[in-house]
């Protein structure tokens, strides 16, 4: 049997959107539960957001160390950003989000795979790309401020992140799925076997 998450929506008694953030908010629905009961839950929403595992010919990976405020840590991660405007094509996105965090540019992409970071409490979706064929993008580098202004940007072999994930000493969502997908599909159907970059994305869908 080949396993695969449904889409599907319980019936919603009441809803209320008691904070409304810069980005994102929060909502309350009461749920009708499969026995008839109602109970109430309260998710953060979220606009979606991209990641790139960027792969050099060297096998190394670009990561970037930046300060995380609602868990007070300094993180290594891999780039990432919020689809801004809805309906934004997510490859575009991810191509900025490289250009901005990291200046530079990429000549092939594809999904590496899509994640709903925590369903239990918040309905971000993120899709993460493999971006291989690295070169340094033109033009004047993007002027970043407040936490990315203390950004730092390695290159780092992909079997040292295995093992700081694996050893714990690496926590970021993506950069943890991301490291371990690529890990699977290289040992697996190879990396040219992972779908296209402008593959349908329920979740977040978008114009090509």
């Amino acid at each position: 049997m080949t396993l695969k998450d449904t889409a599907e929506e319980w019936q919603i008694k009441a809803t209320a959107t008691p904070f409304v953030g810069n980005k994102t908010s929060v909502r309350t629905d009461d749920v009708v539960m499969p026995g008839g009961t109602v109970a109430r839950r309260d998710y953060q929403v979220h606009p979606g957001s991209v990641a790139v595992l960027a792969l050099d010919d060297l096998g190394r990976v670009l990561v970037i160390r930046q300060y995380r405020h609602p868990v007070r840590h300094k993180l290594w991660e891999i780039p990432a950003g919020l689809l801004d405007v809805p309906g934004e094509n997510p490859l575009h996105a991810a191509q900025r989000e490289l250009y901005e965090e990291a200046h530079v540019k990429a000549e092939d992409w594809r999904v590496l795979t899509d994640v709903f970071t925590t369903p239990g409490g918040c309905d971000e979706a993120v899709r993460i790309f493999l971006a291989r064929d690295l070169s340094e993008a033109e033009g004047e580098r993007f002027e970043v401020s407040e936490e990315e202004a203390d950004m730092e940007l390695k290159r780092v072999p992909l079997d040292e992140l295995v093992r700081g994930v694996l050893g714990g000493e690496l926590h970021n969502n993506c950069l943890v799925v991301g490291v371990l997908s690529l890990v699977a599909a290289q040992q697996g159907d190879g990396l040219d076997a992972l779908r296209p970059a402008e593959a349908p994305w329920p979740a977040r869908p978008f114009e090509a």
